[in-house]
């Protein structure tokens, strides 16, 4: 968003992303620049004059007044601002006004004099702390800017999934989240809690949940005891009372948490803990270690609505907001299919099919809901049977769930995969954290469309909001999970809270920098990695990029650190075979992420590492991490879960004798269903197989075969080596593919270097 101010000297020297070009033109023109503020606010307009901090006291009455004042005193003490304390004559006040409509809006105002936030509710005094403590984090000298800000969200429902099953986040890092998403005004906590890989709610009435469904063996070898050889149970369940504590913490800060109880798939945990639920004879014992889809549906009978109504009942009772989430996603029908007392209840029911019982089974649990003051929400597979009228649809299969919720009169979140899914990597860099192969980075969901021209007017109503996903298959720790989350999480604040106006990424750049500042000052962690430059060689040239399309790229040959003054990169640098290159990107004269150094040789243009490769397919990328630690660190490889093939373009294999190849390998714990059956490989020659490097296609001719043997006694990476069949010159494609007999464990190539 733009906003026209007019500017003093003042004024232009505190705004931080301003200052450059405030410099270029007279001081009393009026000037097009951003606060530095994250989210936008609705509306702005600049005052005279500055507000010293230095001194000032705080008024505030009733609770939530206090409560707002508190927030703001705190989050500038952690960040190591000035300590304000509370008085009867305080120059910042915070008031009730019943004047300012909507419970989340409220309306600031800083003169020389005072800083004022006004609101009708609770929500609005802290997202007016909020927003305060952002101008007195930038501002310079302790002193900010006179300015009025009249501020409400453009959506209601500004939201953040945490997956908690596939891999446990302890309830301190489940409060620090909800503290950070307080403060970009993102107000609802959807936590994911049950699933085929763990149960994680206590339930009073059904122990076994947590004492069977909270625990699995993880597949490979963090599944054993490297000493004992044992089985490791991994997992964990939060306490009801650890629950309440963070429901209460989240309340504090208005945020509502969506508790999600999968059913009726998704429900390995479930029905391996009380396996009268199952709907096949074979239920299994324990919650799987395997990550995809899993046939175990629960069976619909009378039993397993009992079940699912007492269950629904404690977890309303931890949980007091207006919404449960059931899930619905996924639910492959064979087990459905070929139980013949379930066909037969589909006949009696008069229902079409499967799909139709899925409907009625979400039907049956949203009228218990209903009738307990509550709103059934679900991913979109629920529109595919009747649901209640009141039902909200969630949408994640693109945006096709919540146009079709729309247009049949249903509330629906836009969640679409996978733009909004954070689970895909954010740059194509090899220090992305784990995750899915698509990169969804910062530009690209800055730009998500919230507003689907196909809707009407009448329809768009029902968009409620929109929210990120995090799924954590892939992301074993709460540093990961930071990673993915920040500042993806920041951008989607801001298409949820700031007016729909054309955006431009240039100047919501110049106000996300200052937000890392201050997240670097509260300790927050984020992902850096696409601040920082690549560095890729090809042919005759490196080129460097950086992937977040944020300010400038500085550069140096000789090895020294870039600064500001450092000259510009504009062009691809040539090769010359001793190149020592250092490059940092700077906006508003800071520096971004780190500098990155390089250093190129005659050896590099031999070497080639697979995630600079092409993948031959692109069915399931992946990036995972190895099976065990090399070097006391993980590993993280890359390549096609379900096709393990790579191609390195325009090879240059002149002289070259052997080559070296650094592999490692993965447990195959992948649900694919009937997609197995196009997981195939070549047939090896030995027990343990090859790698094997084709020359020109993944059909050409093979010009190494590097065995695999000494690899297996490793749970890491190993380099292996061979020599060339023959002598090969020229440039020549090369294809590298692994044979083995079956998929687990998977085998994945982490470099290639060919020794001359």
């Amino acid at each position: 968003m733009r906003v026209i101010l007019r500017v003093t000297t003042a004024l232009t020297a505190l705004f931080a992303g301003s200052a450059a070009s405030a410099a270029a033109a007279p001081l009393t023109a009026p000037l097009t620049v951003s606060l530095p503020l994250l989210p936008m606010p609705a509306s702005v307009v600049a005052g005279e004059g500055r507000f010293a901090l230095h001194g000032a006291s705080i008024v505030a009455a009733d609770a939530g007044e206090k409560a707002a004042a508190a927030r703001f005193t705190d989050l500038l003490a952690r960040s190591g601002g000035p300590k304000i304390a509370a008085g009867s004559a305080g120059t910042i006040r915070f008031l009730r006004d019943p004047s300012i409509d909507g419970g989340e809006a409220y309306r600031l105002e800083v003169t020389p004099a005072a800083i004022t936030i006004r609101a009708s509710g609770d929500a609005g005094l802290f997202y007016g702390a909020e927003t305060l403590f952002q101008l007195a984090a930038s501002a310079r000298d302790g002193r900010i800017a006179a300015v009025t800000i009249a501020d409400k969200p453009a959506f209601a429902w500004r939201g953040m999934m945490l997956d908690s099953v596939r891999h446990f986040q302890p309830p301190a890092y489940i409060e620090q989240l909800l503290d950070r998403m307080a403060s970009e005004k993102l107000n609802v906590f959807h936590w994911h809690l049950t699933d085929d890989q763990g149960w994680r709610v206590p339930i009073d009435r059904y122990p076994r949940l947590i004492e069977i469904g909270a625990w699995r063996v993880p597949a490979g070898a963090e599944g054993r005891d490297p000493k004992t050889g044992k089985p490791v149970r991994y997992g964990g369940f939060y306490t009801k009372d650890e629950i309440r504590g963070i429901v209460a913490y989240a309340a504090a800060r208005h945020i509502t948490i969506v508790p999600e109880i999968e059913m009726p798939g998704h429900a390995t945990a479930m029905v391996a803990a009380y396996p009268e639920l199952a709907s096949t004879p074979t239920p299994p014992t324990a919650p799987s270690a395997d990550w995809g889809v899993l046939p175990n549906l629960l069976n619909p009978t009378d039993t397993t609505f009992t079940f699912l109504d007492h269950v629904l009942d404690e977890v309303m009772a931890l949980f007091p907001g207006q919404y449960i989430h059931v899930g619905g996603d996924e639910p492959p029908k064979d087990q459905w299919k070929a139980n013949p007392q379930i066909q037969a209840q589909i006949k009696a029911l008069g229902l079409k099919d499967e799909e139709a019982l899925q409907g009625w089974f979400t039907a049956r649990i949203g009228d218990y809901l209903q009738k307990h003051g509550r709103r059934l929400i679900g991913w979109d597979e629920i529109l595919a049977g009747g649901v209640p009228a009141d039902a909200t649809v969630m949408s994640w299969r693109g945006m096709d769930g919540a146009l079709k919720a729309a247009h049949l009169g249903h509330d629906t979140v836009l969640a679409p995969a996978p733009m909004l899914y954070l689970d895909n990597r954010q740059s194509d860099s090899a220090d992305e954290p784990p995750g899915r192969g698509d990169i969804e980075g910062w530009h690209k969901l800055y730009d998500f469309d919230s507003a689907p021209a196909s809707l009407s007017a009448e329809e768009r109503r029902h968009i409620l909001g929109l929210q990120v996903n995090l799924w954590t298959e892939h992301l074993r720790t709460t540093d990961f999970v930071d990673r993915m989350i920040w500042p993806r999480a920041a951008i989607l604040a801001e298409l949820g809270w700031s007016p729909p106006v054309p955006r431009d990424w240039t100047g919501f750049t110049h106000r996300l920098r200052p937000e890392l500042a201050r997240w670097q000052a509260l300790g927050w962690g984020y992902d850096r990695t696409p601040l920082e430059p690549e560095a890729k060689l090809d042919g005759g040239t490196i080129t460097l990029s950086q992937p977040a399309e944020m300010g400038d790229l500085h550069v140096t040959t000789d090895g020294s650190a870039p600064t500001v003054r450092s000259p510009l990169y504009t062009a691809p640098i040539a090769f010359t075979g001793a190149n020592r290159i250092a490059a940092q990107s700077f906006l508003d004269g800071a520096p971004l992420g780190e500098v990155r150094r390089w250093r190129f040789d005659a050896a590099s243009p031999f070497t080639r590492a697979a995630t600079a490769m092409q993948l031959c397919s692109n069915k399931l990328p992946v990036r995972v991490q190895d099976d065990g630690p090399t070097d006391g660190v993980h590993r993280i490889l890359w390549g096609d879960m379900m096709q393990t093939c790579w191609i390195w373009p325009k090879a240059t294999l002149d002289g070259v004798r052997s080559i070296g190849a650094d592999v490692g390998s993965v447990p195959f714990n992948f649900a694919l269903g009937a997609d197995i059956a196009s997981v195939t490989f070549r047939p090896p020659a030995t027990p343990a197989g090859e790698l094997e490097i084709r020359q020109d296609s993944c059909d050409g001719p093979r010009i190494a075969v590097i065995p695999l043997a000494p690899a297996t006694a490793s749970t890491g990476v190993t380099s292996l080596s061979a020599p060339l069949a023959a002598a090969v010159q020229g440039t020549h494609d090369l294809c590298m593919t692994f044979t083995q007999r079956t998929p687990d464990p998977l085998w994945l190539l982490d470099r290639l270097i060919l020794n001359r």
